[in-house]
């Protein structure tokens, strides 16, 4: 039995030679890699070295922590609801399955560089037909058992990239989803910040208007007291009346916008609405923020806002493409082979004698396809193409959005301020008009004017006090603020390692 093992082993050492040279040969073509190989874009259209608005020079300062912006709004409670949206909100784990969605294709991708291992073992119990010439049994063996165990494998040997630009294709995926996921982040925590702000002003809104509603109860009752005293008209009475009436009718339309706020932040929290109506129920009013922002500079908005890098990431995936398509033009080289164990009795399966084995390399080349490939490589560069102008245009919807909200920021804290100053004439002159009412100086008419404009002026001071900290919000996110941007030496692939290896929760901070 020795002998015959040595003696196999002998007879199967040229063809692994050949084998050897095969492989050798393959290898010699392997770093022939067709398509095109990716380069970051240069960008038809210069970013420019600074932000062209005015309104630049007031919003810039220093040391504003971009990355959680939101401390910077000095409200405890939002840092806290914005927390417990970092780790319930379905739509972070939804990107984040993504995320690992992308993992897994990078892993069959990958995966195709090895052969396929196949293990197949049967057993069969036989007895042939008596008039059957197509197999005739040993002598002895006319009921005969049959043993078998084959380990075959196939492998199709990347000469010319076909399997390196698919891996490299589903590598840039995988980055793309990861900034997928972190805009996710960014929407997330300026979404939870806008409705909460939301909530705080249509408070303040309902406590002014409430305020405004008491008062002009007051100026009823008074006509009302006049009137009986026979010192007023029924006049004064009645459009007492109406302007209280038409105040109150104002109170359910922002109550409704309150509920839907509080509703919308639930559902941003993962919450069924009305889970957080008791967190909001106490009124520390609109947030009072730092009025500082890390601008920077516009070239950094590349680096920063994770939707440019995903569209970046997706044209380096579509490039890698080209090269996948451009590969089936080329011949495709094959390895095959099996060895087998075949035997009647089981005593004697692993014997020399019970041995076979095959070796097949193969070659396989679509010479003629009706132009199906070279159109199919067309496609390929013609989706590459659309997706370098897709990036170009978001690199200017970037930089439009952070200079149009910029400049919406600022004039709407001077807007504030002129309606603070009229908020304060619209009281005094309520104050005057009234003393001078109950003087018999004026007509309880000027009285009435007066207080319908306090109450205009206080709704429109609370609205816009609420818009300079959603202006401020939108900057933040038009920024990419809410992520931890990674240092300037670290590659894709290691950011990709980095980023992946913290998301394995689903709604984990990345």
């Amino acid at each position: 039995m020795k002998r015959a093992t040595r003696l196999e082993i002998v007879e199967v050492l040229p063809v692994l030679r050949g084998l050897g040279l095969l492989l050798l040969s393959c290898l010699t073509l392997v770093a022939c890699t067709v398509g095109p190989d990716y380069e970051t874009p240069e960008l038809e259209q210069e970013v420019p070295d600074a932000w062209k608005s005015a309104a630049a020079e007031e919003v810039e300062g220093d040391g504003s922590p971009l990355a959680t912006w939101w401390t910077t709004l000095n409200d405890p409670k939002l840092v806290e609801l914005i927390g417990e949206a970092r780790q319930s909100n379905l739509s972070v784990q939804i990107a984040a399955a993504r995320v690992e969605a992308a993992r897994a294709r990078l892993g069959v991708a990958t995966g195709r560089y090895y052969p396929d291992v196949i293990v197949d073992a049967s057993y069969s119990r036989n007895r042939p037909s008596e008039n059957s010439a197509q197999f005739v049994p040993p002598e002895g063996f006319e009921d005969f058992s049959l043993y078998n165990i084959g380990v075959g494998f196939d492998w199709e040997i990347d000469v010319f990239g076909r399997l390196r630009r698919g891996a490299e294709s589903a590598r840039a995926g995988l980055e793309a989803s990861i900034e997928d996921y972190r805009d996710v982040m960014v929407i997330l925590m300026a979404d939870v910040a806008a409705n909460y702000v939301d909530v705080r002003t249509f408070q303040d809104r309902i406590k002014y208007l409430q305020a405004n509603v008491e008062a002009q109860s007051e100026s009823l009752q008074l006509t009302q007291d006049r009137f009986d005293a026979g010192l007023s008209p029924l006049t004064d009475v009645t459009q007492a009346e109406y302007n209280l009436a038409n105040s109150q009718a104002g109170v359910p339309t922002l109550e409704a916008g309150l509920a839907a706020a509080v509703n919308r932040l639930a559902v941003l929290l993962g919450k069924p609405p009305g889970a957080v109506d008791d967190l909001l129920a106490t009124d520390p009013g609109i947030p009072d923020p730092d009025d500082t922002v890390a601008l920077g500079i516009p070239a950094e908005l590349l680096r920063r806002r994770p939707d440019i890098r995903a569209a970046e990431r997706r044209l380096a995936s579509q490039t890698a493409r080209i090269g996948v398509a451009k590969a089936d033009l080329y011949p495709t080289f094959s390895l095959a082979g099996i060895l087998t164990l075949e035997s009647f009795t089981s005593s004697n399966l692993f014997e020399s004698e019970s041995t076979g084995w095959s070796l097949v390399p193969g070659v396989r080349w679509n010479i003629f396809s009706g132009g199906r490939i070279r159109s199919q490589v067309q496609v390929q560069e013609a989706l590459t193409q659309a997706l370098l102008f897709s990036y170009e245009q978001s690199v200017l919807f970037a930089l439009d959005e952070v200079e149009s909200t910029m400049v919406a920021y600022e004039r709407q804290k001077v807007r504030r301020e002129r309606l603070l100053e009229a908020v304060d004439a619209s009281e005094r002159t309520v104050d005057l008009i009234r003393t001078q009412y109950l003087s018999g100086l004026t007509d309880f008419l000027n009285l009435l004017d007066a207080q319908r404009t306090l109450a205009t002026q206080q709704d429109a001071y609370a609205e816009s006090e609420g818009l300079v900290v959603q202006n401020l919000i939108a900057l933040n996110r038009a920024l990419g603020g809410g992520w931890e941007l990674p240092a300037p030496e670290t590659t894709p692939k290691e950011n990709a390692e980095e980023i992946t290896s913290t998301i394995d929760d689903a709604g984990s901070e990345p």
